[in-house]
């Protein structure tokens, strides 16, 4: 990959991030206290090798991806797998159940963000029972909600996210499921009030809790991403995924990449 922008400072704006995280985390309501600090994932999504080594240079560890052809060559790249020996690669996009298998036999994956079906569920905890063998160290996954109802977007509905849960929890022993996580509208105007998408994904998280007997703390809520992740804090996310604000502006993606 060829580095399309030179003058993106990644170090500067991974610093920036994590300072306006402390200034959301402090803004917290007081009910919502006992929620985890939140874990910035930054996404490379369309970006060079390049900067994903800058970003791992200047501390963060947690990258995530959208599409599985990119994480295959970023994952498998000589020079990450030489820089970045303790890089963690969250899967953050749609996942089709033929592609299980080439996913987790990546280097490095440290999560699926994106479980929205029981199928890809079962297919994702046989799978990886096959390719762990007798380490049986279960996979981390995330629930995926459409909290915003676009045809456009992944997910389960919300009202089927506890069931969800329930059966991940009760039936899948090689994943270890940490919580819920959702994408939502682009482009909410805040001066009509709260995210009605932070709102659905903090009441599944709620229910899930009290279904199961669970402390909020153990429950995590992946929500925020570059233009919103300030107010996702504010509502209660414990993982932003951040993009643009670390890396710049995207180019536009080419057909190979786009798998």
């Amino acid at each position: 990959m060829i580095r399309a922008m030179s003058e993106v400072n990644v170090k500067a704006g991974i610093e920036c991030v994590l300072k306006r995280i402390d200034e959301a985390l402090a803004r917290r309501p007081t009910d919502l206290a006992r929620m985890p600090k939140p874990q910035l994932v930054a996404v490379g999504k369309t970006k060079p090798v390049e900067l994903i080594i800058e970003a791992y240079g200047a501390g963060q560890r947690h990258f995530g991806e959208n599409y599985v052809q990119e994480l295959v060559e970023k994952t498998q790249h000589p020079d990450i797998l030489q820089q970045c020996p303790d890089i963690k690669w969250h899967f953050i996009g749609h996942l089709q159940n033929n592609k299980i298998n080439k996913v987790l036999k990546l280097p490095n994956l440290y999560m699926i963000q994106t479980v929205d079906s029981e199928k890809l569920a079962t297919g994702l905890n046989s799978a990886w029972e096959k390719i762990q063998g007798d380490n049986k160290k279960p996979l981390p996954v995330l629930i995926q909600v459409n909290t915003s109802g676009e045809e456009a977007k992944n997910g389960v509905e919300p009202n089927a996210a506890p069931t969800l849960y329930k059966y991940i929890k009760e039936n899948l022993k090689n994943l270890q499921l940490e919580g819920v996580m959702t994408i939502g509208a682009f482009g909410f105007d805040y001066s009509k009030g709260p995210n009605p998408d932070f709102i659905s994904l903090m009441s599944v998280h709620n229910q899930i809790c009290t279904e199961n007997g669970l402390e909020p703390s153990a429950v995590q809520v992946s929500m925020g991403m570059s233009d919103d992740f300030e107010k996702a804090i504010e509502a209660g996310s414990t993982i932003v995924r951040v993009g643009t604000a670390i890396f710049g502006l995207r180019s536009k993606m080419t057909g190979k990449l786009n798998k």
